[in-house]
């Protein structure tokens, strides 16, 4: 079930499916990315599929997504980008992500507190409250880097349902960021002066996404995609702690105001791809019985995890109603700190909102940078005064 070969297979044909359902049925109201989570996450949960990779069952396939496409899907969807682009994520939108990143790391502390951390996880539970600071800010580079640290990573139990309650969780906010703006947009107040713009239809990238390529632009697209991730993960080793994806994204940056970069074929269709690829894998983590199995440590996890969520959607879409802000602006910048920059580009499509989809990529971007320090500044500080 692990085979490289048969895990790719399945995965291409579940997207492949996914883009047939929004295409031909009523199902093209949840969008692709919905869509291939939720069909991989079936596909995980009744043994079609691999569910998650662990240091006991490793799935190579699943690992080199996490580790290499998702960064390649960033890279490629950066490329067009003109520097000046960077501005339209506004004020608001980088505002709230702010907002967002200070809720997580409250709602952590909060929800540590609630479940009692430190008798029901261990003397670990400041270093798993760190990493879910770090992930629900950044992503799972942060998660990865807070994880080894402080040798969460040696506990195989402890890791591996923290894993899975991220996946679960992360798959559960993707909808309720979907839902909230889809269900209150006509009654969500807004300030006088603001601009409400209405949702759209989802995006299908029917005609957006295809392109029309030769051998030679797949050769350069690749060639430089794969060749900046390498780089980047190089480079980081020498400017720590600058993680790589904030060099990869500097990278990307920097070539797309080359025009003839900018101008590459396929950069589009490419970086779609990856994207759903790396939103399959997700959809794959959400290992259910793998949490059931765990016993008390993994209710444990699932309620300090679902408080930790819940708290910072209070405060994050409180906060937008009270300052009466566009609830999609919010969404994103939520989506942007739970699921990361990739996320927030699936939800921004999946809202109809394609004039958003750089914004929330570029907004995302910050969580890379953010999110280790945030992690360890409540680790080392914050949780500590619950013992």
């Amino acid at each position: 079930m692990t085979d490289s070969i048969y895990v790719i297979a399945v995965l291409s044909g579940l997207l492949a499916l996914s883009e047939w359902l929004v295409r031909k049925t009523i199902l093209r109201h949840a969008g692709t990315a919905i869509l291939v989570i939720l069909i991989t996450a079936v596909a995980a949960n009744t043994g079609i599929l691999p569910a998650g990779s662990t240091s006991e069952n490793p799935v190579p396939v699943y690992d080199f997504i996490f580790s290499t496409i998702a960064p390649l899907a960033i890279f490629l969807l950066l490329l067009p980008v003109n520097l000046s682009d960077i501005l339209k994520a506004g004020a608001p939108m980088i505002g709230f992500y702010f907002a967002g990143s200070a809720a997580t790391a409250i709602g952590v502390v909060l929800a540590m507190w609630i479940v009692n951390g430190p008798e029901t996880i261990g003397p670990l539970y400041n270093a798993v409250g760190g990493m879910f600071v770090g992930t629900y800010t950044g992503g799972s580079v942060n998660f990865n880097t807070l994880a080894l640290h402080f040798d969460v990573a040696r506990d195989g139990v402890l890791y591996t349902g923290a894993v899975v309650v991220d996946s679960i969780m992360t798959t559960v906010w993707m909808l309720v960021t979907l839902a909230i703006p889809r269900v209150f947009a006509k009654v969500w107040p807004v300030k006088r002066g603001q601009e409400r713009k209405e949702l759209g239809e989802v995006t299908l990238g029917i005609e957006a996404d295809t392109e029309t390529m030769h051998p030679m632009d797949m050769s350069i697209l690749l060639g430089l995609g794969f060749g900046a991730v390498w780089l980047s993960n190089l480079l980081a080793t020498y400017v720590e702690p600058v993680p790589a994806p904030i060099i990869l994204t500097i990278m990307a940056l920097i070539l797309a105001q080359v025009p003839a970069v900018a101008r590459l074929k396929g950069i589009r269709l490419v970086g779609m791809f990856a994207v759903y690829m790396f939103l399959a894998v997700i959809g794959a983590f959400c290992d259910l019985g793998a949490a059931v199995n765990m016993g008390a440590l993994g209710v444990t996890m699932m309620k300090f995890t679902a408080l930790t969520v819940l708290i910072h959607g209070v405060i994050i879409y409180g906060l937008a109603l009270l300052l009466k802000f566009d609830p999609v602006i919010v969404s994103l910048a939520s989506q942007a700190n739970i699921g990361g920059g990739t996320s927030a580009l699936a939800l921004a499509r999946s809202l109809g909102r394609e004039d958003l989809v750089l914004p929330s990529i570029l907004i995302g971007s910050l969580g890379y940078a953010v999110g280790t320090f945030l992690g360890f500044w409540v680790a080392e500080y914050w949780l500590l005064f619950l013992v």
